[in-house]
């Protein structure tokens, strides 16, 4: 903020802002504090479109591939310390209503003009141009002539203004589906089957949820036998529902596979499960340990795992720093990987959280400039995060037995060390 022309501008913005709020103090009447609301409403969404217009420009001279970074979202987390869908969401309003520059340095209009006239006018929101990109996004939409494109989103644009973003995409589906006259070609080949399985892991708390379709009926009757001839009743009096009974026997199943199946190795090593316990829970009859992927696990489910199991224990102390690393084999390395992965827990970069299974190790101090393979020289990255570590201004350190990264002075001017938020030392 050292520039002549944006330094004024903070000032004055923040002179504005004490202003605003000093109007909006206890002594303000009902109809002050609504013009308040009203009036951040219409800055507001003034400042989102003078952010998309930079992105716009940022997009256009390649700043952020310049700086290492594959991703634009991924930068913006960094930088801004947005979510990816909030990344998202601005980088698609600055494809959809920023001047396009063509391959032969012609300037073009907008993608969706009339939609950039009425967000440059304060009138409606990001989530507004979200909806109606999606829109006219849809087979249905590119079935339109250019014409009746046009006028669809010039009433789209419209109707942004006074609809909810739910209310426009239900009325803009509908416009599209009645403009959209002669409908899909009709087609003889039937639609690709789906197959596909979702893990998504429960945040806060332990466990997590598998939602799944298949379409093909061999892969479906396949997992169908073996769940069903798991998922029997144990006996007549058998409490369980069949939904139970079908959830515990795809985990027995799946636990069978990890111990007897020829399964292919999982980033660097075989799958396996990992029971993490403190220092102060071992000593006090093992009451809780955490796992890589399900979170902390009950007293019971914890003494019931290690009724029979082959046991390789990871003490931490109160910091979070391996104390004892038990090896299942005899080579240094897979033991080295299990006490870095037990003090990381994944991707150790703040801001990423890919689990273990999707990680590498890292020599913070190369091997050729005589850095050792050893726990306070070694961190784990996913390789995403790994590339951007070796091509970027980004830095890793390990600072009282934990890694912490320190951020490019683009990102942060005082380059503040960040580490990685990991809940079970919150505690």
């Amino acid at each position: 903020m050292s520039d002549r022309p944006l330094a004024t501008a903070h000032r004055l913005l923040t002179e504005a802002i004490d202003e605003l709020c000093a109007a909006a103090d206890t002594g303000a009447t009902d109809d002050d504090l609504l013009s308040v609301l009203t009036l951040c409403e219409g800055t507001s969404r003034r400042l989102d479109r003078l952010t998309v217009t930079t992105l716009s420009t940022l997009q256009r001279r390649g700043t952020f591939a310049e700086r290492g970074y594959k991703s634009t979202a991924s930068a913006l987390g960094d930088l801004i310390g947005w979510e990816r869908f909030e990344a998202r969401r601005r980088l698609i309003a600055a494809e959809q209503v920023c001047p396009r520059v063509g391959l032969d340095a012609t300037p073009l209009p907008a993608t969706l003009a009339a939609t950039a006239e009425v967000f440059a006018a304060g009138r409606t929101g990001l989530r507004h141009i979200e909806v109606i990109a999606r829109v006219l996004a849809t087979p249905a939409a590119e079935r339109l002539t250019p014409q009746t494109w046009a006028g669809a989103e010039a009433q789209l644009a419209e109707k942004a203004t006074i609809y909810t973003p739910s209310e426009l995409q239900t009325w803009g589906t509908a416009l599209v589906e009645a403009l959209d006259d002669d409908g899909p070609e009709p087609d003889d080949h039937p639609p690709a089957p789906v197959n596909e399985l979702h893990l998504i892991r429960h945040r806060g708390k332990a466990g997590g949820t598998l939602k799944g379709r298949f379409d093909d009926a061999a892969m479906f009757d396949a997992i169908a036998t073996v769940v069903d001839a798991k998922a029997r009743p144990a006996a007549g009096d058998e409490h369980r529902s069949p939904a139970q009974r079908q959830a515990e026997a795809l985990a027995d199943v799946c636990g069978y596979v990890l111990d007897h199946a020829d399964v292919p190795e999982c980033g660097g090593r075989r799958p396996h499960l990992n029971v993490l316990i403190r220092l102060e829970d071992l000593e006090n009859r093992a009451r809780a340990a955490c796992l890589d992927f399900g979170g902390t696990l009950s007293p019971e489910s914890l003494r019931m795992l290690a009724c029979d199991a082959a046991i390789a224990p990871i003490v931490l102390n109160g910091k979070g720093q391996p104390l004892d690393v038990g090896r299942s084999t005899r080579t240094i390395p897979d033991g080295l990987r299990r006490a870095i992965a037990a003090r990381d827990r994944g991707c150790a970069r703040p801001g990423c959280g890919r689990p273990v299974s999707w990680c590498e190790i890292h020599h913070i101090r190369t091997w050729e400039d005589g850095g050792h393979t050893a726990l306070h020289n070694c961190v784990m990255l996913c390789r995403a995060c790994h590339r951007l570590l070796h091509h970027s201004q980004w830095q890793v350190r390990i600072r009282d037995g934990l890694p912490e990264f320190i951020p490019p002075a683009w990102i942060d001017p005082d380059r503040r060390p960040r580490r990685k938020p990991l809940p079970h030392l919150a505690a």
